[in-house]
């Protein structure tokens, strides 16, 4: 049985380490190479073409950019979870759970109006460091309190 783990303090943020190396790493690489390749490139490729490879690397950087910026942040209102393609904001009610099965890319937040988000800011690929990420995040989330349950309309 792990060990019960205590919420840590606020606010925290969660980043992946090797995802974000790998992506901002890439870009770089990916950049520089468009540039010493429209510098260095031979005739008959003009200058539109030498502006075209750079622009083409710019936005390979700007895909590994919205992949390498994920993360969750945790304040006293609740949490902004920022994924490579949406940032969404959730008070701490709202969080009902927060799950994380072996094997799975990331949490799973579900909230208490029927949506499940995805946590992109915690990677299972991370192993020790996801579990541990994932069980602060569900004592905060027990410490904080779920959503009340809806109540039926009369």
């Amino acid at each position: 049985m792990p060990e019960p783990v205590s919420p840590p303090p606020l606010p925290v943020t969660w980043r992946p380490r090797r995802g974000r190396v790998v992506a901002y790493g890439f870009a770089v690489v990916i950049v520089l190479g468009a540039v010493v390749m429209a510098v260095f490139i031979a005739q008959p490729f003009k200058l539109p073409d030498r502006v075209a490879i750079v622009a083409f690397g710019c936005a390979v950087a700007w895909v590994l950019h919205m992949l390498g910026r994920v993360r969750v942040e945790a304040d006293e209102k609740g949490l902004t979870i920022v994924n490579a393609l949406r940032t969404q904001r959730v008070t701490w009610p709202e969080v009902l759970e927060v799950t994380m099965v072996t094997g799975d890319p990331w949490p799973r937040l579900d909230l208490s109006d029927g949506r499940t988000v995805g946590a992109m800011g915690i990677q299972g690929s991370e192993k020790a460091r996801a579990r541990q990420a994932t069980a602060e995040l569900r004592a905060l989330v027990r410490e904080r309190g779920e959503a009340p349950e809806a109540r039926p309309r009369a």
